[in-house]
């Protein structure tokens, strides 16, 4: 038989020698909790770090330029070229394309980002285009890590309130950002305030970056006014006024040529030069300085100055209200800095708490587990006015698939514990097989430990852990499967002691666990090295060494203090 071989024999004897002695019994139970409660505690100390996808190495990633509510499309160039400018200097860089007043052409990422909303002169996005990701070094996280805090400084005080934010290739789902806050409430005013609260707490908040209010703050616009009275006794009509209006600030339309080659008619364009369109600087002043120098022609040959017959009225400009499930809403969004996004919204969720609780709001926490549990209500002490912070972006896909996978495992467990019950009829043996299957996140968590540590960036307990340690479950439930049929077989049918035959079932299938486990450790070390599925590999390859070591030590403890044997 093959336990007879000296290998397999001597193992025989350590196993046997194990379970004859209560001492070692009781330690190889004390180690192996210590090692579950010790993997599972470097979750929370954030030895490991949990995070839905990591970070993705592409040819390409996008900058996006907002300068604030009431700016010049000049003054839009100007940041986006100051970018342009930073960004040429790197030689993996190999072209930009540069779209003013609108988004680039959508993409997957841009439909969900909100590019297609980036319309008006305030906005302009940037397209980067690096060399191919095989053949570069640095991978593009990594050089937006790099780039980011430059450009920013160089380029975001060229027009104040400016934001500059870097939108990198998403690995799976794309969201509108790593973390979003929809703050929700009543009137549009009201909902600002709290969402430049809510910013300012983001801004304060260490690897949060790109934090950006997406609402426009209202700006001063001045309003040409026709005095129709004083343009009739003028001898002059509304149109005239509205024509040089036009053509001193953008031209139009003044006659038609006729064109042979196109069978059609060309408009001949007329305007000013753009220097003599713009302001020198911004005020009413100026602006009555520009219009003073206007001068329209009556039906009897007199100029008259446009300034006596128009009105120039300060106004405030109009924000866009936005609208979420009929509520009014105002989202907050902020990038994670080459971090999970879960510790730093923790961290500002509770300086949120503790800033909104100092500033005469009553803050109510979501009740419960659910997809919403990081929620905030803030009731205004005064007015009774309630706002809602709801999280949402990046952080709401974590939380909803790490739910649905933490689902999928726990029904994984059941399924399994009950087709054991119905197949050996015991509960205590359901639940040996049970514990050993469960045991495998010990490898799972310290693995990902130590790839952290031999990796240059962060290695992160991702989705595809997960899943690795999910699919873990079938493979240790296994490799208990078989010690205890064996285990049996040799004491019903040989009559053999029950210790004994535990050893000599350890030691029998020691071999085939060990050559499955390297088949698998092989067949993942391929997945090991991929930017998304590296979870996945890593998940595989540890958690089959923990698999392996929990059959053939500690299974065999669990089954010697079963009477069910």
């Amino acid at each position: 038989m093959p336990h007879n071989h000296h290998k397999g024999k001597k193992f025989e004897t350590f196993v046997y020698n194990t379970l004859n002695s209560p001492s070692k019994k009781i330690f190889v139970i004390l180690a192996t909790l210590v090692a579950l409660a010790g993997s599972i505690m470097m979750l929370p100390t954030k030895t490991v770090v949990a995070r839905m996808l990591p970070g993705k190495s592409a040819n390409t990633f996008n900058v996006y330029v907002t300068t604030p509510a009431g700016s010049s499309i000049k003054q839009t160039k100007a940041v986006s070229q100051c970018v342009v400018d930073q960004l040429m200097k790197e030689e993996e860089i190999t072209d930009i394309e540069s779209f003013y007043a609108q988004g680039a052409p959508l993409d997957y990422a841009g439909l969900v980002k909100g590019s297609a909303l980036k319309q008006g002169e305030r906005f302009a996005e940037l397209v980067v285009n690096l060399t191919d990701k095989h053949e570069r070094a640095e991978k593009s996280f990594t050089m937006v890590h790099r780039l980011r805090p430059e450009i920013k400084e160089k380029c975001e005080n060229l027009v104040q309130g400016t934001t500059i934010s870097f939108i990198e290739m998403p690995a799976g789902p794309p969201t509108l950002a790593a973390i979003a806050v929809e703050v929700y409430g009543l009137y549009n005013d009201e909902v600002t305030e709290v969402a430049h609260d809510v910013a300012k707490i983001l801004k304060a908040t260490p690897k949060l970056v790109d934090v950006d209010i997406m609402s426009e703050t209202p700006y001063d616009r001045y309003q040409l006014i026709p005095l129709k009275d004083k343009i009739a006794k003028s001898g002059l009509s509304v149109e005239q006024v509205n024509n040089i209006l036009y053509l001193a600030f953008k031209g139009m339309d003044v006659a038609v040529k006729n064109t042979i080659e196109l069978n059609d008619q060309v408009g001949i364009f007329v305007s000013l030069s753009k220097e003599s369109q713009r302001l020198a600087k911004k005020g009413l002043k100026t602006l009555e300085a520009k219009l003073s120098s206007l001068y329209l022609m009556n039906k009897k040959g007199m100029m008259v100055p446009l300034t006596e017959i128009v009105d120039i009225i300060k106004i405030q400009s109009t924000p866009t209200i936005y609208h979420k499930d009929l509520r009014t809403m105002i989202n907050v969004v902020a990038e994670a800095d080459m971090e999970s996004q879960v510790y730093p919204l923790l961290e500002a969720r509770e300086k949120m708490i503790e800033y909104f609780n100092a500033h005469g709001f009553e803050v109510k926490k979501s009740p419960g587990i659910s997809t919403y549990m990081f929620d905030l209500t803030l009731v205004n002490k005064k007015t009774g006015r309630e706002f809602l912070l709801r999280w949402d972006g990046e952080m709401k896909v974590t939380l909803d698939t790490f739910r649905d996978l933490g689902a999928a495992f726990i029904a994984a467990l059941i399924l399994i514990y009950l087709l054991l019950v119905i197949y050996y009829k015991s509960f205590a043996i359901s639940g040996i097989v049970l514990a050993g299957s469960f045991l495998s996140i010990v490898g799972v968590i310290v693995g990902h430990w130590v790839a952290d540590l031999v990796t240059v960036d962060t290695f992160f307990l991702t989705a595809t852990s997960l899943i690795g340690f999910i699919a873990l479950m079938g493979i240790s439930s296994r490799n208990s499967l078989l010690l205890i049929d064996f285990a049996k077989s040799l004491m019903e049918e040989k009559g053999i002691e029950k210790r004994r035959a535990i050893a000599i079932a350890s030691a029998t299938r020691a071999k085939p666990i060990m050559l499955t486990a390297i088949a698998i450790i092989l067949g993942s070390a391929l997945l090991a090295s991929d930017p998304i599925f590296g979870g996945l590999g890593v998940a595989l390859i540890s958690g089959t060494v923990a698999a392996v070591i929990v059959s053939l030590i500690f299974i065999p403890v669990l089954m010697d203090n079963t009477k069910a044997i």
